[in-house]
């Protein structure tokens, strides 16, 4: 009787099946997307908003540079390249991917005149 319940129950079972290649190619589907809007977008927005910070840069802005270096623009050059004055009389050229922020343009030192 026993042995007889344990046949029906064994022949209940269904072997177990490899998964098909749709269930495998799921999660790596699902990673790609994950990595794409938390990852690679991001980063793509940040190098717009650089490609369009140092495509504005003009004379008399106070920028930082990558490497921490803090100046005034003197001179915008035509091409890859600026003039970036850091103390008196010391000034160094650089290329413009160097910029890492501007601290303040020359519009925002000029204080607003109030209506009277």
């Amino acid at each position: 009787m026993i042995s007889e319940l344990f046949l029906i129950v064994a022949d209940t079972q269904a072997a177990p099946q490899s998964p098909g290649m749709g269930n495998m190619i799921v999660p790596f589907i699902c990673i790609g997307v994950i990595f794409y809007f938390l990852i690679y977008r991001p980063q793509q927005k940040r190098q717009k908003d650089l490609d369009s910070l140092v495509s504005s840069l003009k004379t008399g802005d106070k920028v930082v540079t990558n490497s921490g270096i803090h100046g005034i623009i003197s001179n915008v050059k035509e091409g890859k390249t600026l003039s970036l004055k850091i103390a008196d009389n010391v000034k160094i050229e650089i290329e413009k991917s160097a910029i890492g922020s501007v601290e303040k343009s020359a519009e925002s030192s000029v204080p607003a005149t109030a209506a009277s």
